[in-house]
């Protein structure tokens, strides 16, 4: 049984670097685990790993910009749209590979996860391969530092996993840089963030996004003209919780370890391996056993 782990989320939130780290915590525990790089305008340098199977090596967005003179979201749009006209490429290219964990470091834009065609297709193509397929999606921690922010991204989430129909985890990344100590400054933005109650952010409690009642928050909220579409948010994910986080610091691998179980669970990983039988004995095996 092949498995095919979809790594998605917005730029910027440490999809390749995760990707990497998976891999590596993978051979640690004597599993093999491959790079296949969705991203047509990645940079090589970004890869630990070299990429078992490249698009760039079918499309390139640097040869669409040049060629056809699209912008760089065009030119996504149009390496995609190729792709799926080639999907015979990917399915040599996979063909190579047996009993495997398959790693797809995907791309930053949203809206290729939220609405546009391209990964449930290219989700239904892998599981016609006899891929069992999960995603993650990745939001950095920073996105605690405004609850608006936040909740854009647990819709973002919401959106993405509808849209895709497949086992799903969600990962708040970089929680390394969240402090516990009180004498840390937490900078704040793309710097160390102060600890909250984190409880609240992974299992995201939709009153965080309505002000505390009598505060004067609220008074100003009440005369905002954002007031009802929040109300409308908040009982959207009252009625759908469907978004939940794990935390990722990828310098404890025991926080790889629990992501990487959790995936393994969502795809029942080596629910239907072959117990391998023991090797014939004879009684000269135990003779030194006397």
């Amino acid at each position: 049984m092949r498995y095919a782990v979809l790594v998605t989320g917005p730029a910027g939130a440490g999809k390749s670097t995760f990707c990497s780290s998976l891999i590596t915590h993978l051979h640690l525990s004597k599993r093999s685990g491959h790079l296949v790089n969705l991203d047509p305008a990645a940079n090589s340098e970004a890869f630990e790993y070299e990429p078992a199977i490249d698009i760039r090596d079918l499309i390139s967005l640097d040869d669409v910009m040049n060629e056809l003179n699209y912008g760089p979201n065009g030119g996504l749009v149009y390496c995609f749209e190729y792709l799926l006209q080639n999907m015979d490429w990917l399915e040599e290219e996979l063909g190579g590979y047996d009993d495997e964990y398959l790693i797809f470091d995907c791309p930053g834009q949203i809206e290729l996860y939220t609405h546009h065609p391209f990964l449930p297709t290219l989700v239904r193509q892998l599981q016609r391969l006899g891929l069992r397929t999960c995603a993650t999606y990745l939001v950095e921690s920073q996105f605690m530092e405004d609850r608006y922010k936040f909740f854009s991204g647990v819709l973002s989430a919401m959106s993405a996993m509808v849209n895709l129909e497949i086992p799903w985890i969600n990962v708040m990344s970089k929680m390394d840089l969240v402090t516990t100590s009180a004498n840390d400054s937490a900078s704040g933005r793309n710097g160390v963030r102060a600890q909250r109650d984190i409880a609240r952010y992974l299992n995201p409690d939709p009153l965080l996004l309505v002000s505390a009642p009598g505060s004067r928050d609220e008074t100003t909220e009440l005369h905002s003209r954002f007031h009802a579409l929040n109300r409308a948010i908040v009982q959207l994910i009252e009625d759908h919780p469907l978004v939940s986080f794990l935390p990722l610091d990828l310098t404890d691998p025991d926080s790889i370890e629990t992501v990487l179980s959790h995936v393994d669970y969502t795809m029942q990983y080596g629910e239907d391996e072959e117990p391998k039988e023991p090797q014939d004995l004879d009684e000269g095996d135990f003779v030194d056993l006397e």
